[in-house]
């Protein structure tokens, strides 16, 4: 591993997403992460969606690039074994119960400047997950159509997704303290503090404060404070055309020859469409205008049209559509490269979003088989002879792959 985290070790036990997503953040861009699962897998070895021959996908997808050590965890040996290699390692990335064995004061018996990130769901340790925490931060009642009288949940764990990275973010800055002062430290957070404070900094709070109510409720696909809709092509297809700034406003309305009838909205309501709240306002009244237009127009014809304008639109797609038509995700686009997974096939897989000028790009890993880097882990940082090894396997400590 050449990337610009080398020489970086992280220990992580995990389950489901967010901790998963943070040692695949960190196993991408260079660290040597190695993922510890009880024998025969974890809670998400078998999560959903699978390959035709029962595989999980979301196991391969999340923990790409990463070693596997395959360990009983009810076994007191393996428990220890687990312990000694988080110590040698020196960072745990974990959403495991913080206590016992893997509590931070134990763990730090073993190596006083040990940074641990531990993710939870409430800052009080209580329970919680993205499919119950989304319900909480206001966003599903207003999310969907207008006339929708229930509130709508995303099937983006978006709160999972944030709370990962920032995972990955607490390890990093932990580890530069460390590196500065010499000091290791235990880093906790909260799902439930993620999630809403992505909601204050996003203004929905101190809107809900000050002026004493609720934003405004659903509103279908329009975009919140701007002009931003949906439409419909010829030939069936939905896109999404957002006009955030003065620029993209102007251009939308020169490729739809359309100004001289916003302009007559200016006059019949005094609302000033060259600003973001005036074309909020009369939202509706530019969506009437523009949809003839693309209604008129195949996709591939708007596609022509917005060539190189500066408006801004996106075609909506299904997960088929963005695998068969979009050229950002295929081998060309630098971010992707075609990789076989034992058992599963070969297939497109992602690398790291991020590009560093100083460090070149690396080629993208797949996961590992459960258990397959258990000898490899366990006699480089540990020195256990194969005798040990074979030892150790015999007795139903280890998994040997």
């Amino acid at each position: 591993m050449t990337g610009i985290l080398e020489g970086l070790t992280v220990v992580e036990g995990s389950a489901f997403v967010a901790a998963p997503l943070g040692g695949l953040t960190l196993a991408q861009l260079g660290a040597d992460v190695i993922r510890f699962d009880d024998l025969g897998g974890g809670l998400d070895h078998t999560r959903w969606p699978l390959a035709a021959g029962g595989q999980s996908l979301f196991w391969a997808g999340l923990n790409k690039g990463k070693r596997s050590l395959s360990v009983n965890l009810r076994s007191d040996a393996g428990r220890e074994l687990v312990s000694e290699v988080i110590g040698a390692a020196g960072a745990f990335l974990t959403n495991f119960p913080a206590r016992g064995w893997l509590s931070y004061e134990t763990l730090r018996a073993r190596r006083d400047d040990l940074v641990m990130v531990h993710l939870k769901g409430n800052r009080d340790g209580t329970s919680e997950v993205d499919y119950t925490v989304n319900p909480a931060t206001g966003f599903p009642w207003a999310t969907g159509p207008r006339n929708l009288a229930a509130p709508l949940n995303s099937v983006l764990p978006a709160w999972d997704i944030a709370m990962g990275e920032l995972a990955a973010v607490g390890l990093l800055a932990a580890d530069r303290h460390r590196t500065r002062t010499g000091q290791g430290q235990l880093v906790e957070i909260a799902l439930s503090d993620v999630a809403f404070a992505v909601v204050g900094h996003l203004g929905r709070v101190a809107e809900a404060q000050l002026a004493s109510r609720d934003s405004p409720r659903r509103d279908g696909n329009y975009l919140y404070g701007a002009f931003g809709h949906d439409f419909i092509s010829k030939d069936e297809r939905h896109v999404m055309v957002v006009a955030l700034t003065r620029r993209q406003w102007k251009a939308l309305l020169e490729v739809t020859g359309t100004q001289e009838q916003m302009a007559k909205i200016n006059e019949a309501t005094g609302v000033d469409l060259d600003t973001e709240s005036g074309r909020f306002e009369d939202r509706d009244l530019i969506a009437a205008i523009l949809r003839p237009w693309f209604r008129s127009r195949d996709l591939a014809e708007i596609r022509d049209a917005f060539e190189g304008t500066g408006v801004s639109w996106g075609p909506y797609q299904t997960f088929r559509q963005l695998v068969d038509d979009d050229p950002r995700v295929t081998v060309d686009s630098e971010m992707w490269d075609e990789v076989e997974h034992p058992g599963v096939g070969r297939y497109r897989m992602p690398g790291t979003p991020l590009d560093f000028s100083a460090v070149p790009r690396e080629p993208v890993r797949r996961a590992p088989l459960l258990g397959e880097h258990t000898a490899e882990v366990l006699g480089g940082l540990l020195r256990l002879t194969d005798a040990e090894l074979g030892r150790l396997h015999r007795e139903g400590v280890i998994g040997l792959e």
